[in-house]
Parts: C-alpha cells; structure tokens; sequence
C-alpha cells in the first residue's frame, strides 16, 4: 500500500526551517540547487494552475529528490490522489476543506494500474 499524503490546516502546517525551499509555479526545479533542502514547497496559486503538479514530478522522478514535497495555496481534496502520484507528501489545504473527508478519499485506492512520480512500474510489472 502507498504512503499517505499527510494533510495540515493553514494553522497546522509546519513551520518553514532551515533546510525548507519555497518555489514559485513558474520556476523550473532543474535550476535550482538542491543540497541541504529537506522540503520542498510547491505553489497551487489557483485550482486551475497545476503547473506544480510537473514541479513534483521532476523533483522526484528527474532529479531523485527523497525529502517532503509540500503543497500549499489553493489545494482541494479532489486534487490529493494526484498530488500522491505526482510526488507529493505534504498538503495544507485550503479553509473550506475538510481533513477527515480528503484522508478518506485517499484511502479508497491503494494501488494503481499504471506507474507514476513514485511507484515507477506498471502493478502487472511491480509482483
């Protein structure tokens, strides 16, 4: 089974430290230094920008990135199943979300016929 996507309110998210990068939507995480960061901060400026959903995937897949990669902005439940495909591990969601309902939308697939960001190969391929 995949690891969850661990869900924050604006007032529980984690505190950016030393060791935490924030891009904006429009940077390529190709040109940025990595070494020493820990958490990567990918912005959702609207529901509709999903440009931060390649983000993600490039860290992971293209530069091998293994530390948290936190959504924040504009995030919705319906986008957490992608976002935990795409590399993400960490979401704050928006005020008018709710926790319990996006940990149980989650929960309803626990695997995945195609690879994605994180589980690479096919399921027929994975055994």
């Amino acid at each position: 089974m995949k690891s969850t996507i661990q869900l924050f309110t604006a007032d529980s998210a984690p505190a950016d430290a030393a060791g935490t990068l924030t891009l904006p939507n429009d940077a390529d995480p190709r040109t940025v230094p990595l070494d020493g960061v820990h958490t990567v901060v990918l912005q959702f400026p609207a529901f509709t920008d999903g440009r931060a959903f390649s983000q993600a995937f490039l860290l992971r897949r293209r530069l091998g990135f293994s530390g948290h990669i936190r959504a924040i902005g504009d995030v919705l439940i319906d986008q957490l199943q992608q976002m935990q495909r795409s590399g993400f591990t960490q979401a704050v969601l928006r005020g008018d979300q709710s926790i319990e309902h996006g940990q149980k939308l989650l929960a309803q697939y626990d695997t995945f016929y195609q690879g994605d960001a994180v589980d690479v190969k096919p399921h027929f391929a994975a055994a």
